[in-house]
């Protein structure tokens, strides 16, 4: 009992000091190496071109292929999406598993984190890590699979390249033991009008 007990300390110590050092990163510019609710990511201040570049660099990948945007509330969507389905925050709040949405119309993004037809592909967040970072940042989040682009994505943290970790500016220690395995983010198109794509099932 008593090793549980400090077994759960430990875990919340790591939590609250992964938060606390994971903002001062994002506010300076820099990139964390983070748990998310399918693959650990590289992450940066998803409104900061320097550091969405930075990623970019650490991926040795084109800027032609657009990265994922993470954001704690289905509400928040209407800040960053120009002309959002009146339905949008009810639609979010219905996805039972994780899912990324392409919209059209991005607003207040840089144009580096923008795709070539100014559409933008956001998730919202359930994983109690993410949705705590990005609630106390107050700004969305960049997330990209902590590979080299073209090389497997790792399923848990001990499959990282050293070389990933070392150019992340913060390691995150949350969940580095968890070896549960999961499923990449379904993806779909939410179009203006309201009708949907699925890209990804």
């Amino acid at each position: 009992m008593c090793y549980e007990y400090n077994q759960r300390t430990t875990v919340m110590v790591d939590f609250e000091n992964d938060i606390k050092n994971c903002i001062e990163v994002l506010q300076r510019g820099g990139v964390i190496l983070y748990p998310t609710d399918t693959v650990w990511g590289l992450g940066c201040d998803a409104t900061n071109e320097a550091a969405v570049d930075a990623i970019y660099r650490i991926k040795e990948r084109g800027k032609d292929k657009s990265l994922i945007v993470l954001l704690a509330e289905a509400r928040d969507v209407i800040q960053y999406v120009a002309t959002p389905h009146p339905d949008i925050i009810s639609i979010n709040e219905q996805f039972e598993t994780p899912t990324t949405v392409v919209y059209e119309n991005a607003l207040g993004f840089p144009d580096n984190l923008v795709a070539a037809d100014g559409s933008i592909a956001i998730r919202v967040i359930k994983e109690p890590f993410c949705k705590a970072l990005i609630k106390r940042y107050r700004k969305p989040i960049v997330s990209t699979s902590a590979n080299i682009s073209g090389q497997p994505t790792p399923a848990i943290f001990a499959m990282i390249d050293e070389a990933i970790k070392n150019k992340a500016d913060y390691v995150v220690r949350y969940r580095q033991e968890d070896e549960t395995i999961h499923s990449p983010s379904r993806l779909i198109k939410i179009f203006d009008n309201g009708d949907i794509t699925v890209l990804r099932p």
